[in-house]
């Protein structure tokens, strides 16, 4: 069940946050960047992930902290090909991989709502009209509430619905 919502993502009741990075990325930007302010743990652990498994674009990286947060990292982003060059763009088979990854994650771990952005169009540089597809594809048909944040409005909490 998937619900376009408008707000802060950060304010979402859902199980899981779902978001686009790259392989060794710095969460300098976006969304990115406010996980790490709110979770610099999670930001140690992905380094350490990143170094110790070599993840590949198109993979998706599960980081479980404290109090039952869950944020799902997808490669949907090329890696930054120096130690202090950014990050490159994202690619819709990467984020066709992510989330065929995703959606096996969340099927494993049998969460019971999850909530995204508009994935890999911020940063990752691209086209809504060619992501929302992908995300209808991969996670349309789950039973459980998917909330889509379309825009983002910093300090307001999306509406969502109670079913989870």
């Amino acid at each position: 069940m998937i619900y376009e919502v408008q707000g802060d993502i950060l304010l979402s009741s859902a199980q899981v946050i779902i978001h686009g990075v790259a392989s060794n990325d710095h969460f300098d930007n976006g969304l990115a960047l406010s996980l790490r302010e709110r979770w610099p743990a999670m930001v140690k652990d992905f380094r350490h992930f990143c170094q110790t498994t070599h993840p590949k674009s198109g993979e998706a990286w599960l980081w479980s902290g404290t109090g039952g947060t869950h944020i799902l990292n997808l490669l949907t982003q090329e890696e930054a090909q120096g130690h202090h060059s950014k990050p490159g763009k994202a690619s819709v088979e990467n984020v066709n991989h992510a989330l065929r990854a995703c959606r096996h994650i969340i099927d494993k771990e049998g969460f019971k709502s999850i909530a995204l952005p508009r994935l890999a169009t911020g940063v990752g540089g691209l086209d809504w009209n060619s992501v929302m597809p992908l995300i209808r594809n991969h996670l349309g048909d789950l039973a459980i509430p998917v909330y889509v944040y379309t825009q983002f409005i910093k300090d307001k909490q999306a509406p969502e619905q109670d079913n989870h």
